[in-house]
């Protein structure tokens, strides 16, 4: 499986962004699919999951409420919707596909995109 990611940028405090991913080589829909992210200097953490049939979320808690992930199973593509942004947000962000079940440990997700960077910033 391979996963495009695509979508970040510049934005400013409070603005918004919408990242996606495209999975190719196998159908996407067999796989429960994730953003992580990663700051300059910090580890890569968990942002956002999606179960297999994209009936089931889960969020980091700094996230909750100003993120939504979804999918197109059809399509083969998952997008992350980010509003109210904060500079604290700034990360590359990383798709990723697993095989089993909603997880927040990158351990669990086999597959990753290359990560698209977004900056927040005045």
């Amino acid at each position: 499986v391979q996963l495009q990611a695509s979508g970040g940028g510049l934005v400013q405090p409070g603005g918004s962004l919408r990242l996606s991913c495209a999975a190719s080589g196998r159908a996407g829909s067999p796989y429960v699919m994730a953003w992580f992210r990663q700051a300059p200097g910090k580890e890569r953490e968990f942002v956002a999951a999606i179960n297999r049939s994209g009936g089931r979320t889960y969020y980091r808690d700094s996230v909750k409420g100003r993120f939504i992930i979804s999918r197109d199973n059809a399509k083969n593509t998952v997008s992350l919707q980010m509003n109210s942004l904060k500079p604290e947000d700034t990360a590359v962000y990383y798709c990723a596909a697993g095989v089993n079940f909603i997880s927040t440990n990158r351990a669990e997700y086999t597959y990753w995109g290359q990560g698209t960077l977004v900056t927040v910033s005045s």
